[in-house]
């Protein structure tokens, strides 16, 4: 217990950048690792139940990553800002913006969640949702609406941590939260001893169990153990002062990561016209996604905090050597994940069904897809490094363009010409060009930045 009180945070300012990074990307990796390994197991156990079940799970995908894109834009945020805030020297100030952070996501979440609750079948119906699905989706959904607010609180928490340097408590949290979800997902969806079988009410109750465990960790841990907020409510002066600053970049960014459901919503659509086999395999497909990229999306939480307290003491270059550092590992590490996918993709795809047709679209989706990982990762840590620079529009403008002028209408003209298989194809081909038009825009930044900082040289060394 007695490294629950030490803090584990990194010299982001004056440590080596590689071996800096690595040591904070690890722990993530691991959390993640976790995490996603006892997601799959939850849509491996709703699996078992049929391809309706599964199919109805795979709808639900682009709405609850709508309020998780929420919470994700507020942590974006909210790291950004402490961070920055930190580099600076003024923790006090940092305390005030982390209270505030954690107060403005519940009442944001709160509204979007209850907009949903009395949506679910206009909303769903018009996703392409059947009248086989939606009964199963409600039985999922009603739940998850119910309990969304302890979602966000340890997402946006785990953001606070992660500003301070500190990357291995937020990943025990989410290990701890995916252990809890995955222990409880087979016992109350197929019940066990007195406890009946729930179905798809108990996927959904397993998961608000352990965000609700999540919350209380979470809260105590910046409350007591790190004291990186204080032990109350924000001020409403608090409130809106660093409510502007956090969400100066919290909306855009909670903006351009709600694009991403949007565009899955759309592209659920259209893989729906091609039955509810393929749905279901998208569903399987997108999972698997989540566990090849999880080093990526583990680099773009502990990249940003990096980025931002460099930012706020100045240090351009440090900034730049990480960044192409970072990007090189990327484009190496997803080309060999690639290659093991290629080798694994026919039992993985046995593992989630029994249905031939889902066998062979979940098939054709790991040999093709995951060859633009590499690149889609470029896509992603650039987006992070610019909410982290406070250029939370620039991240926006270019989530517009990988979604709406080349992933969607590359993948559906995809689809025109070579039918679902084309779709994926197209996608390949959507971030090869986002992957280029990403790093000459940073690399341009990174330039306006050194430029803006060096008038500032001069007066210190008079």
């Amino acid at each position: 217990m007695s490294s629950v009180k030490k803090n584990p945070h990194h010299d982001l300012l004056n440590g080596p950048i590689e071996s800096t990074l690595k040591s904070m990307t690890i722990p993530m990796v691991l959390g993640m690792i976790a995490l996603m390994s006892f997601n799959l197991i939850d849509t491996l156990f709703i699996g078992f139940m049929g391809t309706v079940q599964l199919a109805a799970i795979s709808f639900t995908f682009p709405i609850t990553f709508t309020v998780i894109s929420l919470a994700i834009g507020l942590g974006i945020g909210t790291s950004a800002v402490i961070a920055k805030t930190l580099g600076q020297g003024d923790k006090l100030l940092a305390k005030k913006h982390a209270n505030s952070a954690l107060t403005l996501s519940v009442i944001f979440v709160a509204v979007l969640c209850l907009i949903g609750y009395f949506t679910i079948d206009p909303l769903f119906r018009m996703l392409g949702a059947t009248d086989e699905v939606l009964p199963y989706i409600k039985q999922y959904m009603e739940i998850w609406y119910m309990g969304c607010l302890f979602l966000v609180l340890p997402m946006v928490g785990n953001s606070v941590l992660r500003a301070s340097g500190d990357t291995k408590t937020p990943s025990q949290v989410m290990a701890m939260g995916g252990l809890i979800n995955a222990v409880l997902d087979p016992i109350l969806i197929f019940g066990f001893g007195p406890i009946p079988a729930l179905g798809m009410q108990g996927a959904a109750l397993a998961s608000l169990i352990s965000w609700v465990i999540g919350t209380f960790a979470i809260v105590y841990i910046l409350a007591y153990s790190r004291k990186l907020m204080f032990k109350r409510l924000p001020y409403i002066r608090e409130l809106i002062q660093s409510g502007r600053d956090i969400m100066k970049i919290g909306l855009p960014a909670a903006g351009a990561n709600m694009l991403t459901p949007i565009a899955m919503a759309i592209l659920t659509a259209i893989v729906a016209t091609y039955g509810k086999e393929a749905v279901a395999a998208i569903g399987v497909g997108n999972r698997i996604e989540s566990i090849a990229s999880m080093v990526v999306l583990a680099l773009s939480m502990s990249l940003p905090p990096f980025v931002s307290q460099n930012y706020g003491a100045g240090q351009i270059d440090r900034i730049k050597q990480a960044y192409l550092s970072v990007s090189k590992f990327v484009m190496a590490w997803q080309f060999g994940t690639y290659v093991l996918l290629l080798f694994l993709a026919w039992p993985i795809a046995r593992a989630f069904s029994s249905d031939e047709q889902v066998i062979d679209l979940i098939t054709w989706f790991i040999w093709i897809m995951p060859l633009a990982y590499g690149l889609q990762g470029i896509v992603i840590l650039t987006n992070s490094s610019l909410n982290a620079l406070h250029k939370p529009m620039h991240a926006l403008v270019l989530s517009v363009f990988r979604l709406f002028v080349f992933f969607l209408p590359l993948s559906y003209f995809g689809g025109l010409i070579a039918d679902i298989h084309g779709l994926f194809v197209g996608g390949v081909i959507a971030n090869l060009l986002m992957a280029i038009l990403s790093f000459t825009w940073f690399s341009r930044q990174m330039k306006n930045c050194q430029l803006n900082q060096a008038p500032q040289e001069v007066p210190s060394k008079s």
